[in-house]
């Protein structure tokens, strides 16, 4: 299967990539993660790479579920 190319990381919304980019780069200074300036993530630590796309899951969840609530807060 060399050659193939299997990501299931493609975006339903194309459009979304400059956010999701934004949304990323607020969150790892947030986290006070750095993120390469090269792009590449290569030398980034696996835990830092892991909380960072968690924390990013957990923000997107959080806004689907405000606009499913009609945008009311949800206290948890």
């Amino acid at each position: 299967m060399a050659g193939q190319s299997r990501s299931s990381n493609t975006l339903v919304v194309p459009q979304a990539s400059a956010a999701l980019d934004q949304m990323k780069y607020e969150v790892a200074q947030e986290l006070g993660i750095q993120i390469p300036q090269d792009g590449y993530y290569g030398n980034m630590a696996t835990r830092d790479a892991g909380s960072l796309g968690g924390y990013i899951t957990r923000k997107l969840v959080q806004i689907a579920e405000q606009q499913l609530s009609g945008g009311q807060s949800q206290n948890r």
